[in-house]
């Protein structure tokens, strides 16, 4: 991918795009691939970094939710079943099965969790990634060797899928243009043009890295900002009501040794009611999540001090060593753009607001997509152009996505060996490192993280600021934020003779990165 390539060829269009898809998160790159292989003519653009706001802040979840089967929205969790079977087939690379164990301290919960969790395998039918199993206490504690034994009656085994999800999001982009999509980061939509019936005809563009503005004709235009859903919609029409509201998930990292094993925990019921994780990822486990209320949508939401001690109290109970604050290596937030509550809903209880996605087109023709969950961007991406086809009466070309491999696919990787992430780009990168023996240096000794990647995420995943590359490319500010701090000013030397910048930018990056990483502290 060629940012630069791609910026000069908007510059200089003066055609009709199909479609222009605002959003550069899971269902705008979800669109983006859809559009793109099914031929039309198609360009992505997003204000800041792919992913860079909620689909990097997940529980790194591929899931049917377990607990919308509790509130009985079976035909939401066999849509995310059957969703997650294609994720599963179409990105082995990123996305893997993940064994997932409920403890179970009442005498009524293996019988009652094991007929819930069968009904979840019998949705998933043929799509299904494994048979839900009762365990006894013994069992139990050889796969989780740190869970609370006090009262422990045995459990229940289950399987879901799990991943890296701002890997999956530079993977979907990389697809997109492939395909012959246009996709542009850090480029922000500033205003939408219409023609003389009212109808959304274009968009205007500021290149965030330049400053330069630029003018795109489309036929469809596609809101697909997640957070900043309404943002669009009041460019569209400022009279227009709220569509979404934020609430806010925290999770915590911690080491693996907290769990002791390769399983996962469920916690069906948190004292806030909700489900809480406890889910190995890269070597560490990540804990949450929350679900608190609050008022504003921002690119880099902070955890509250409550939410950090609530999830710390509670995974204290079910684990044998009560993870504390210094044990915490990153804390990361990120907000959820549920559907605003209707009239006489309870305004505190955001678990209850709809997880269901909603298409909406406006009066101008402007398609805003809004809700869902990254297991489910497919499907959402393929209602979402089918719409717009409809709507713009566009020569009508059938999906592609459920069959199509994800730019990386490579089957039965090495989940042992870090670059598996990477996929068949590994080779290359490995390539690299071979040619030029500096590539093949550590950032940092105390992990595998290599010169190499930040070259790789430059030149070829169109990373343009430390935090690109070291949050949602090597994703070393999840696993340890303080650590990321300490290699920030190698990875901005790096990026500095990559992007031919002087000392004054190498400087900026840093100051910047580091005012970044240090709401991820604990």
């Amino acid at each position: 991918m060629n940012r630069e390539g791609f910026i000069r060829q908007l510059k200089s269009s003066k055609e009709e795009w199909d479609f222009i898809v605002v959003g550069g998160g899971a269902t705008g790159l979800g669109i983006a691939v859809d559009a793109a292989t099914r031929g039309y003519k198609t360009v992505l653009l997003e204000q800041s970094d792919f992913a860079k706001a909620t689909s990097s802040r997940s529980t790194k979840l591929v899931h049917g939710g377990v607990r919308y089967l509790q509130k009985g929205d079976v035909a939401l969790v066999r849509e995310a079943l059957r969703e997650r079977g294609y994720l599963r087939k179409n990105a082995p690379h990123l996305v893997k099965n993940q064994r997932f164990i409920i403890g179970n301290y009442l005498w009524w919960e293996k019988p009652f969790y094991t007929i819930g969790l069968t009904v979840y395998d019998f949705l998933a039918g043929k799509m299904g990634l494994g048979h839900s199993i009762p365990m006894s206490k013994k069992e139990v504690i050889k796969h989780v060797p740190e869970i609370e034994q006090k009262n422990l009656k045995g459990g229940v085994a289950y399987q879901d899928g799990q991943f890296d999800d701002s890997r999956l999001a530079v993977n979907l982009a990389q697809t997109a243009a492939e395909n012959g999509a246009t996709v542009v980061n850090y480029a922000k939509v500033i205003e939408l043009t219409k023609d003389s019936d009212g109808k959304v005809s274009g968009i205007v563009a500021r290149d965030e890295i330049t400053g330069d503005k630029f003018t795109l004709k489309g036929k469809c235009i596609i809101n697909a900002t997640g957070i900043f859903v309404d943002d669009m919609i009041k460019m569209d029409a400022p009279e227009e009501k709220p569509l979404v509201r934020p609430s806010q998930g925290v999770h915590l990292v911690v080491d693996k040794s907290f769990l002791g094993g390769d399983d996962a925990i469920m916690i069906p019921k948190t004292s806030d009611g909700r489900v809480m994780f406890g889910v190995p990822w890269h070597n560490r486990v990540i804990l949450g999540t929350t679900d608190t209320p609050v008022k504003d949508f921002v690119l880099e939401p902070k955890a509250l001090q409550e939410e950090i001690d609530f999830i710390l109290e509670t995974a204290g109970r079910y684990l044998t060593r009560k993870p504390t604050r210094n044990d915490v290596l990153c804390v990361f937030a990120g907000l959820r753009p549920l559907a605003a509550p209707q009239k006489h809903a309870d305004e505190t209880k955001t678990k209850e607001i709809s997880r269901s996605h909603k298409l909406i087109v406006s009066d101008s023709d402007l398609i805003t997509i809004t809700g869902g969950k990254w297991t489910t961007y497919r499907i959402m991406a393929e209602e979402t152009v089918d719409l717009a086809i409809k709507r713009k009466k566009l020569q009508s070309k059938s999906c592609k996505t459920k069959e199509l491999k994800i730019h990386g696919y490579r089957e039965n990787p090495d989940y042992n060996h870090w670059l598996y992430v990477y996929g068949s780009d590994q080779d290359e990168i490995i390539l690299l490192q071979k040619e030029n023996p500096e590539y093949a240096t550590k950032l940092i000794d105390k992990y595998d993280f290599t010169v190499g990647e930040v070259v790789w995420a430059v030149r070829k995943e169109m990373a343009r600021t430390v935090d690109d590359v070291l949050a949602r490319r090597i994703r070393i500010l999840y696993l340890d934020a303080k650590a990321s701090i300490e290699v920030a000013p190698k990875v901005a030397s790096i990026m500095a003779y990559e992007l031919q910048k002087d000392k004054i930018w190498e400087n900026e990056q840093i100051e910047t990165y580091n005012e970044i990483a240090k709401s991820y502290l604990p």
